[in-house]
C-alpha cells in the first residue's frame, strides 16, 4: 500500500462534512433495511391482529439473536478503520480481518439458529395465547434460515462502508425492498405462481431477500476495482487465529450491549402479550416508527465508529474529538426532528404502517398514539447513546459501555417497566415508561464516558503527529499472499 503525505487534522467544518458523507449513505440504508422490514408489517397486518402480533414475538427473539451477532461481527468495522488511519503498507490486516470476520459470521449465524429455535418454550413461559404461539412457531422455523446470509452481507457491509463505498450499502438495501415486496406479494397470497403460505411466505420472503442481499455485494465487490484489489474472498480457507480471537474479544462486549438494548426493546413485546392482541399490534407499529427513526443516529454511529478509528489509528486525539462531537451534534439533532414529527403529526407517521381511519384499526390505533407520545419523549436519548456508544467503539472501547448498557436497560429500564406497567393500572404505558427510563440512563453514562476519554487514557496517549485519514484508503499496489 503507497505511503500518503501526512495531513493536518480538519477543522470543525471540514469534519462535519466528512462525517455527513459517511453517515448519510449509511443511516439510509438502514432506513431503507427499516423500510423492508415495514414491509413485512404492511402485508402481514393485513392477515391480521393475531398474525401480525404472533410475527412480533418471533421477530423480537430473532431480531435480538441477529443484532447481537451482527453487533459480534461488526468488531471488524474499528480493525479495518485503525489500519487505514494508521496507513498499513500492505492489505494483509484488512484482507485478513474481513477473513475471519466472514468465518465468525458463519459459526455465529449457526449457533443463533439454535438460539431462535427456543422461542416456543419462552412463549409458553411468558403466557402467550394460544392460536399466537401456533403463528409465531410457524413463522420462526422458516425466518431462522435468513440468519447465516444476512450476517454474512453484514460483514461485506462493514468492509465497503469502511473503504469508501457507504454507497453499495445504500444501492443494495434499496434494491432489496423491491425484492422483499414481491417475494411477500408472491408467498403470501399466491401471486405470480407461486403457492399461498400466508405468514410463512413472508419468512420465505425474508430469506429470498437476505441471499440477495449477499449475493449483490458480493458481485459489487468483485466488480469494484480498488474493493477487488483487497481479495477479501482470497485464501478463504487460510486461518488467522490471533485477528479471529481479536475479533471476538472486541464484538463480544459489543454484542452484549445489543443484547442488553434489544433485549429490552424484545422482553417489551411479551409484556405487552400479555395485556392482549391489539395493545401488543399497538406496540408493534409504534415500535417500528421509532425504531426508523433511530436508523438515523444509528447510521451516524456507524460512521463515527469508523471515523474515530481512523483517528486512533493515527494517534490523533484532536481527531478522535471532533469525530465524536461532529457525529454526536449530527444525530441528537435529527433525533429533535423526529421527536417534533410525533408529537405534531401521530396519525400521520401511523398511516406509513395501517390505514389509522378504518374501524377495524381503531383499537390498535388508539392504543399506538399513547405510544408515540412516550417514543416521542426518549428520542434524544436514543440518539445519544447511539452515537456515544458508536465513538467509543472507534477507540475500541467495549467492556464497560458493555456493563453500562446491561445495568442502565435490566435495572431501572427493565424495574420500571415491570413496576409500573403490572403494579399500577398504566399498563402498556407503564412499559414504555420504562423503556424511556432505560435510554435516559444509557445516554448519560456513555456521554460522560466519552468525555472523560483522555483522563481514562481511552485515546492511548496519542502523541504522534496528526494525520487526516483519505476518505477512502490508497489502493494497494500489491496483493501478498495471506
Amino acid at each position: 500500500m503507497r505511503e500518503e503525505a501526512p495531513l493536518q487534522t480538519p477543522g470543525w467544518g471540514q469534519e462535519f462534512r466528512a462525517t455527513l458523507a459517511l453517515s448519510a449513505p449509511l443511516a439510509l440504508a438502514n432506513l431503507l433495511q427499516m423500510l423492508t422490514y415495514a414491509i413485512d408489517v404492511i402485508f402481514i397486518a393485513r392477515l391480521g391482529d393475531e398474525q401480525l402480533a404472533a410475527s412480533a414475538l418471533a421477530v423480537s427473539l430473532f431480531g435480538l439473536v441477529l443484532w447481537a451477532m451482527t453487533a459480534l461481527t461488526g468488531a471488524v468495522a474499528p480493525l479495518i478503520a485503525e489500519a487505514v488511519g494508521a496507513r498499513s503498507r500492505t492489505v494483509r490486516p484488512v484482507r485478513r480481518s474481513v477473513r475471519m470476520a466472514l468465518w465468525l459470521a458463519l459459526i455465529s449465524g449457526i449457533v443463533g439458529m439454535g438460539l431462535c429455535l427456543l422461542l416456543d418454550p419462552v412463549m409458553r413461559a411468558t403466557g402467550q395465547q394460544p392460536r399466537i404461539i401456533a403463528f409465531a412457531n410457524s413463522y420462526n422455523v422458516v425466518i431462522v434460515f435468513s440468519m447465516v446470509p444476512m450476517l454474512l452481507a453484514g460483514v461485506l457491509r462493514n468492509f465497503v462502508s469502511a473503504l469508501g463505498r457507504p454507497i453499495f450499502a445504500t444501492a443494495i438495501t434499496g434494491l432489496g425492498i423491491f425484492v422483499n415486496a414481491g417475494a411477500n406479494y408472491a408467498f403470501i397470497f399466491g401471486n405470480f405462481g407461486a403457492p399461498e403460505l400466508g405468514l410463512r411466505g413472508a419468512a420465505v420472503a425474508t430469506i429470498i431477500t437476505a441471499v440477495f442481499t449477499l449475493a449483490a455485494y458480493v458481485i459489487a465487490i468483485r466488480l469494484d476495482t480498488r474493493l477487488h484489489r483487497f481479495h477479501v474472498f482470497g485464501r478463504f480457507w487460510s486461518p488467522d487465529w490471533p485477528r479471529f480471537v481479536q475479533i471476538v474479544r472486541i464484538g463480544t462486549p459489543i454484542a452484549l450491549t445489543v443484547t442488553a438494548e434489544a433485549g429490552i426493546f424484545a422482553a417489551a413485546a411479551f409484556l405487552m402479550g400479555r395485556f392482549g392482541a391489539a395493545e401488543l399490534a399497538g406496540h408493534t407499529v409504534a415500535l417500528q416508527l421509532a425504531a426508523l427513526a433511530f436508523q438515523v443516529p444509528f447510521g451516524v454511529g456507524q460512521a463515527v465508529t469508523i471515523r474515530v478509528g481512523y483517528f486512533f489509528g493515527a494517534r490523533d486525539p484532536v481527531g478522535m474529538a471532533r469525530a465524536g462531537w461532529a457525529a454526536l451534534v449530527i444525530g441528537t439533532g435529527f433525533m429533535a426532528f423526529t421527536a417534533s414529527a410525533m408529537v405534531f403529526a401521530p396519525r400521520t407517521l401511523l398511516s406509513i404502517y395501517v390505514d389509522p381511519d378504518a374501524a377495524k384499526n381503531a383499537v390498535m390505533v388508539g392504543f399506538a398514539l399513547q405510544y408515540l407520545w412516550l417514543a416521542a419523549m426518549f428520542q434524544l436519548a436514543d440518539g445519544v447513546q447511539a452515537v456515544a456508544a458508536g465513538a467509543l467503539r472507534g477507540l475500541q472501547d467495549t467492556r464497560v459501555p458493555m456493563w453500562i448498557a446491561i445495568f442502565s436497560y435490566w435495572v431501572p429500564g427493565i424495574g420500571a417497566a415491570i413496576g409500573l406497567g403490572f403494579f399500577t393500572p398504566l399498563e402498556g404505558i407503564g412499559v414504555w415508561i420504562g423503556l424511556a427510563t432505560g435510554l435516559g440512563f444509557a445516554a448519560v453514562l456513555l456521554l460522560r464516558r466519552w468525555m472523560a476519554r483522555e483522563r481514562l487514557g481511552l485515546t492511548r496517549g496519542a502523541a504522534a503527529p496528526p494525520l487526516t485519514p483519505p476518505p477512502t484508503p490508497p489502493a494497494p499496489t500489491a496483493i501478498p499472499p495471506g
